[in-house]
């Protein structure tokens, strides 16, 4: 079966090199894509439509390979899939030179394989998994790097892929998460204290040892990281255990309205300085795990009005379809509003809220997004940052599931990879201000 199933798999990889040049221009050539603006006039979609910027996916993962490099070490960029799974962004990410993926189901270890075979690697960093998944990644898929945090996940893998000796394992820490929108910690990771024992252990078992850690998603400060990896050497210092890997994890930010970071490349300064006080041997692999970052800014959503209560508007779409986080955890989007036909929408800007689609209560986003004052039913609304996480978070309760995605040219309304551009010697803030004027 394992045989037949590798065969298989080379017999894909030669199809998809035999097509490597129609995939290294996806994502590239966008002569003959429109604008949000055009699609929308032309269609008048009811039910809700992402629009993909196949350049901004390209741009954010060109960006991370050619700035995560740790001088003298061998640095990798793994693609946390659950961020946005959607084939198009994957092989746009492919385009783009990432080869790495971070998996954490079965199925998208099924997903990353079935578009790339071979031509990619995967790791599967989610520390609790079954035995069934452990299996089938390692003999089906080929999967050699687990992340784990306990002596019982251990032994699950060990067992599971009877004590195979080719296994990379990672032990992932519990790091404070003081900094993030969205705090990770308590579900996984072992105390830095406690995890001296299970590194000495796992250490007389794998081919390589790996430590990994995650800030928490949508990470606001990027000392956060220096504090980790200051935690990472304490660590190092009391088990005297040299490691083969060290995984920052993810957490690298977007922007969004009354969220803007700093640029990342200061994320990048912050780490590299903290990894070079750690005296990592030569042969250490530097990782890191962006989702958010690489994809948020890449796709918009477009919903329509489908009805007003004073400042509060009825759309298509809601926290049970694309804008969980923005109704569960009161993330605010930038947005914009079109109009077809009629009066000119208003330049006046109010305060609004949002009612998704469905019969439940809950289906409200507060916002503040900042619309024309005159908007109404029939007019749409681009929210833009909806890259990651919403297509992943869809459901369809209420029969409100459906929606479509288009690949467009527009640029997006917030880019964090435009303050790159920026000179030092401005105000950080100043700029911030002058993006979220011209967007809202």
């Amino acid at each position: 079966m394992a045989e037949g199933h590798l065969v298989n798999k080379e017999s894909k990889v030669r199809y998809l090199f035999d097509k490597a040049e129609e995939l290294g221009k996806y994502g590239c050539d966008y002569s003959s894509l429109r604008t949000i603006e055009e699609e929308l006039k032309e269609t008048m979609p009811s039910i809700p439509v992402y629009f993909l910027r196949p350049d901004s996916v390209k741009k954010s993962g060109e960006f991370f390979l050619k700035n995560f490099v740790v001088e003298g070490l061998v640095s990798r960029v793994l693609y946390s899939v659950k961020s946005n799974p959607c084939e198009d962004v994957l092989k746009c990410l492919f385009s783009s030179g990432i080869r790495n993926f971070d998996v954490a189901s079965t199925d998208e270890v099924r997903l990353v394989d079935g578009l790339f075979g071979n031509a990619v690697k995967m790791y599967y960093m989610h520390p609790v998994k079954s035995r069934e998944s452990i299996k089938e990644a390692y003999f089906d898929f080929g999967v050699r790097d687990f992340s784990l945090d306990s002596f019982e996940e251990l032994d699950k893998i060990l067992e599971t892929t009877k004590d195979a000796k080719d296994l990379n394992l990672h032990i992932r820490l519990s790091i404070p998460n003081a900094y993030a929108a969205i705090d990770l910690t308590g579900k996984f990771g072992i105390l830095p204290i406690e995890s001296i024992e299970l590194l000495k252990a796992t250490k007389k078992v794998v081919k390589k040892l790996g430590i990994c850690f995650h800030v928490g998603s949508q990470c606001m400060e990027a000392s956060q990281y220096r504090s980790s990896l200051d935690i990472v050497k304490d660590v190092l210092e009391q088990s005297g255990i040299e490691i083969d890997v060290l995984d920052i994890g993810g957490g690298f930010p977007s922007c969004y309205p009354g969220m803007m970071p700093a640029k990342l490349s200061t994320y990048f300064d912050e780490i590299l300085d903290a990894i070079s006080s750690l005296e990592l041997p030569g042969n250490c692999e530097i990782w890191c795990e962006p989702g958010r970052a690489l994809v948020a800014e890449s796709a918009s959503l477009a919903v329509r009005v489908e009805g007003r209560k004073q400042n509060m508007l009825y759309i298509n779409d809601g926290t049970y379809g694309g804008l969980f986080d923005a109704g569960s955890l009161n993330f605010i989007y930038p947005a914009k509003a079109l109009r077809f036909g009629g009066v000119e929408l208003d330049s006046q800007m109010e305060p609004f809220g949002f009612y998704g689609p469905t019969c439940d209560s809950v289906d409200v986003m507060k916002g503040p997004f900042y619309l024309p004052k005159d908007i109404k039913e029939g007019d749409y609304i681009e929210i833009g940052q909806l890259g990651a996480y919403s297509r992943a978070l869809r459901t369809n309760f209420n029969g409100f599931g459906l929606s479509e995605q288009k690949m467009v040219s527009d640029k997006p309304l917030l880019s964090n990879y435009d303050l790159e551009g920026i000179s030092d010697n401005l105000d950080k803030n100043d700029n911030i201000r002058t993006l979220k004027k011209g967007t809202i």
